[in-house]
């Protein structure tokens, strides 16, 4: 798959001299191809060792781990096991909100390289923010270029991206320059990508779909459902299509079965986080999602706390191994998953069976249009602190604007978010406001979702 590797040494085409990212990430492609058939006793054991290192730089310049491992009672230079790992309390997404800065380490190895500021509001409306050095970045490119190496994906095809704050980019010359992007275009020489942003109504969407007419598309699962809804009705599909790649949500049974049957189009998702990185990867041959174990320590506790069995759902909780700057343990994403059997492809990463959580929902329009409403909470802290969100569509003229606020906002500040709202929504809804003063309901499965309509 990488026979034509790109040189980053001038007057050197073959055999290629990669410049030191792509090194970097061929030095671990070489490692992951060895760990990915170990046992998984022999995995524990090497995370536990990866983590005993983080622990003890957490407990040295992080103030809030130095107090979290002192108040469990838990001796940070002392070698781990999984049941001593399993002692460290939870770390909540409040927590990891609210805490931040005491989360932080003081300290970073050098060599770990820049450190870079990440946000995210998740299905939670809540928004964090976590620091990431370049090798987490180095981790995510890696596995997901483990990714296209393990679904065999053609590089000279063309890749079409419709997603979340993505630039239109349909200039031919521009995306053919640009190619695929990284990790891919650090390594090899691909085929053109196109971009649209998620914000384009759908039926726009599927035309430029089928004007470009990709091989590859790379898009949300909820954005999938509402093109497949649009392409069953015009009764067509992109004829070119062979692949769907899905991030940033949970992926239906249905929504893959109705892909295949429209246009025989297989669907590979992802499941990740801005927070963690990627955490599992779909297998190529049982379908089931491998966590990504050489990159972070993955747990599915039930109720009790209890590691799941195989068939049984839980809470997926998080250890990052590598993150030095902002240690992310134990942390509790909110994300529920049925735990997998073993692999037939003889894989020794853990599976999980099925991932649920981070619902979200479209946006209807009075003209019967829906797309994508791009909410977030970055640009609604220009306005005031607002702990958490939800929007409801109870109707086509009545959305309510749930807030989680200390005091009311003045009326200014309800014009001014509004005017924020309005232009995520793409269009001038009437809103109505609702504030609370605690953290707002889940739904009945334990899930919350900062955008929801009611409207059939």
């Amino acid at each position: 798959m990488l026979q034509h590797l790109r040189s980053g040494m001038p007057g050197i085409v073959w055999p290629a001299i990669p410049n030191q990212a792509a090194a970097n990430i061929l030095a671990l492609l070489q490692q992951l191809e060895q760990s990915q058939w170990w046992p998984q006793e022999k995995m524990l054991d090497r995370q536990l060792t990866q983590f005993g290192i983080l622990a003890a730089h957490a407990y040295r310049h992080s103030p809030f781990f130095r107090a979290r491992f002192d108040q469990a009672g838990l001796d940070v230079n002392q070698p781990w096991s999984a049941a001593y790992h399993a002692r460290i309390p939870l770390l909540t997404r409040a927590e990891l909100m609210q805490a931040a800065d005491q989360i932080r380490c003081r300290a970073v190895p050098r060599e770990h390289g820049a450190v870079n500021e990440v946000q995210t509001s998740g299905s939670t409306g809540q928004t964090i923010s976590v620091l990431r050095t370049e090798v987490s970045q180095l981790f995510w490119l890696a596995l997901a270029m483990r990714d296209h190496l393990w679904h065999r994906r053609d590089f000279s095809a063309s890749l079409a991206v419709i997603k979340a704050l993505t630039p239109s980019m349909d200039d031919p010359l521009e995306a053919a320059r640009i190619g695929w992007g990284h990790p891919a275009t650090l390594l090899l020489a691909t085929g053109p990508s196109y971009a649209q942003p998620l914000s384009m109504d759908v039926a726009q969407q599927a035309d430029w779909l089928m004007r470009r007419d990709p091989h590859y598309l790379l898009t949300y699962p909820s954005n999938l459902s509402a093109l497949l809804d649009e392409f069953e009705k015009r009764g067509g599909f992109p004829p070119s299509l062979r692949e769907v790649r899905t991030i940033g949500e949970t992926l239906s049974t249905d929504t893959r079965e109705r892909c295949r049957h429209l246009g025989g189009v297989k669907v590979v998702d992802m499941y990740s986080s801005q927070e963690a990185g990627i955490i599992a990867l779909q297998c190529p041959v049982s379908g089931h999602y491998h966590v990504q174990s050489e990159s972070l320590l993955v747990e599915v506790l039930d109720d009790d706390g209890q590691p799941c069995k195989p068939g049984e759902v839980g809470r997926i909780v998080i250890t990052d191994l590598h993150n030095f700057a902002t240690p992310i343990i134990r942390y509790e994403i909110r994300d529920y998953a049925e735990v997998g059997p073993a692999c037939p492809c003889g894989r020794g990463l853990r599976t999980l069976a099925r991932i649920m959580g981070r619902r979200r929902n479209m946006l209807v329009l009075p003209n019967g249009e829906r797309h994508w409403p791009l909410l977030g909470a970055y640009r609604f802290r220009e306005v005031a602190t607002i702990k958490q969100y939800q929007v409801v569509q109870h109707a086509l003229d009545d959305i309510e604007v749930k807030l989680v606020v200390e005091h009311p906002l003045s009326s200014g500040q309800e014009a001014r978010l509004s005017a924020i709202i309005h232009n995520a929504l793409g269009h001038a809804f009437p809103l109505r406001f609702s504030y609370f003063n605690q953290e707002l309901a889940k739904t009945r499965g334990g899930k919350f979702e900062e955008f929801v309509s009611l409207i059939r």
